[in-house]
């Protein structure tokens, strides 16, 4: 897991997302946000955003119209106060909302306590909204996993195996077929709900597939971008196994070799696939996709034919 990022990772990766622009002080760039703040029991995202709350301060504070409004309602001296401990709660950074004015001693105090200050066109409540969608995917538990991650009848399939099992091999020639590539060898997956699990590629292997006597291939070059796929959620694991001749005769004639794999506590379909001379594995990994999908959808193959043989035992008209 990611457990920090600073205001300034966040402002240069989201700052056009979020449009954000950056107000005052520049001091706080590398000011930490972290998703268990010291001192803090609760982690989640409600606690490291929302609008302005000095009785528990979020890690990002958002200030809209109503919120300075209710600042500038106050008398004097409750005024200064609720402004000093704004900035001395020590925020990951502060946002003004919805293109709402910009007071000038927010900048004097942000310059002053090194504190990054954005100013946002995006209303408050969409800021608030968007930001925990991003803070999900920059803090969420992660995993690199050894194998090709690819888009196999649009679900995300991670093939995994031993070396020299051919599983760059299977990839490049599912790619000829249509189907496309997320990351090759090395997969990141960062869990970003709680039965969700997202793969992505390392940026530099983007695009990149090894082929034992091939080397290293651009795919992108070779088919073009469609043929490449930024992220897709892990829906499927297909392990390639060289099984010995007995091994394959204990697989289950019905239900094929499947079992669940714990992936950041998300259980996943994993299924092993024999590999034997003759076998044309990219036909059998669409055929597992296709297999998969109607799982999804309620539908079994295995327990229909169970089913249909019942009826014929029992001479009813199928």
């Amino acid at each position: 897991m990611q457990d920090s990022l600073t205001a300034g990772d966040l402002f240069d990766s989201h700052k056009e997302q979020l449009s954000l622009h950056w107000i005052a002080g520049t001091a706080g760039r590398g000011r930490l946000l972290r998703v268990n703040p010291a001192g803090r029991e609760d982690g989640d995202l409600g606690t490291l955003v929302g609008h302005l709350n000095l009785s528990h301060p979020n890690r990002i504070q958002v200030l809209g119209h109503d919120e300075l409004a209710y600042l500038d309602g106050l008398g004097k001296n409750s005024h200064q106060d609720a402004i000093t401990q704004l900035f001395d709660d020590r925020p990951a950074f502060i946002v003004v909302a919805g293109s709402a004015p910009v007071p000038d001693e927010l900048i004097q105090l942000a310059d002053k306590t090194a504190t990054a200050l954005f100013a946002s066109s995006l209303p408050g409540h969409k800021l608030i909204s968007h930001l925990q969608y991003y803070l999900a995917n920059l803090l969420a538990e992660r995993i690199t996993l050894h194998g090709v991650f690819m888009d196999v009848m649009s679900i995300g399939v991670l093939i995994t195996g031993d070396s020299c099992m051919g599983k760059s091999e299977l990839a490049f020639e599912l790619l000829t077929r249509g189907h496309r590539l997320i990351a090759d060898d090395a997969t990141e997956f960062s869990r970003i709900a709680p039965d969700t699990i997202n793969g992505t590629c390392p940026p530099v292997l983007d695009g990149f597939l090894e082929v034992r006597g091939l080397g290293v291939l651009n795919v992108r070059a070779m088919f073009g971008d469609s043929v490449i796929k930024q992220n897709k959620y892990l829906r499927l694991i297909i392990r390639l196994e060289d099984m010995q001749e007995d091994a394959v005769w204990e697989v289950d004639r019905l239900h094929g070799s499947v079992k669940l794999r714990r992936i950041l506590e998300v259980d996943v379909p994993e299924i092993i696939l024999p590999v034997a001379p003759g076998r044309n594995l990219a036909v059998l990994v669409e055929g597992a996709a296709l297999n998969h999908i109607q799982h999804l959808k309620g539908y079994n193959a295995a327990q229909d034919f169970i089913d249909r043989q019942r009826r014929i035992m029992n001479g009813e008209v199928v």
